[in-house]
């Protein structure tokens, strides 16, 4: 069974345990995807959210929470921070790209997650190009499956159709 699939759609939409939301540090919601999870969530996610800022203040770049998931299909939100795109320290962004997808794993089998939804963390106002997104995305993941089977399905959801083909060209040219 192909553990990784890349879905063009709402994330909001998706029946799995766990969606990724493309947060901001403050956590209080925002644009794109994050504005999206909030409205289609409802309150209890902003409630949730403001308990963990309470408690630590935010969400460092690179790092997971996870919260309810309100009104949506699946039982969590794992918000994490992606770096903001500047092309100075491509190495650390790279990194910090990397551990979203880590840290939102790694909070997922301590939920008892078994299949989780992410986004296309960073590539839309925080400008990380798509084509480098992608390939930390999918193989920080796949490295992930390799010494991890609780996680039965990981969801690329696409909103748009380049990253949709992108995800798709990737995972149709790997060997997973």
């Amino acid at each position: 069974m192909q553990r990784i699939k890349v879905i063009k759609g709402d994330i909001t939409q998706a029946k799995v345990d766990a969606i990724v939301n493309a947060a901001n540090s403050s956590l209080l919601g925002g644009g794109g995807v994050d504005g999206a999870i909030h409205r289609a969530g409802g309150p209890a996610i902003l409630e949730a959210c403001r308990a963990i800022r309470a408690a630590k203040g935010g969400c460092p770049t690179g790092d997971a929470v996870i919260t309810t998931a309100g009104n949506l299909p699946s039982k969590y939100v794992i918000h994490t921070v992606g770096p903001v795109w500047s092309g100075h320290d491509k190495e650390r962004q790279e990194k910090e790209l990397s551990n979203c997808y880590l840290n939102s794993l790694k909070l997922a089998i301590e939920n008892q997650v078994e299949t989780i939804a992410f986004p296309n963390i960073s590539t839309g106002v925080y400008h990380f190009p798509k084509e480098k997104a992608t390939e930390i995305a999918i193989s920080t993941v796949s490295n992930f499956l390799e010494k991890n089977d609780q996680i039965k399905e990981i969801q690329f959801v696409c909103f748009d159709e380049e990253n949709y083909n992108l995800y798709r060209n990737r995972i149709d040219n790997s060997t997973f």
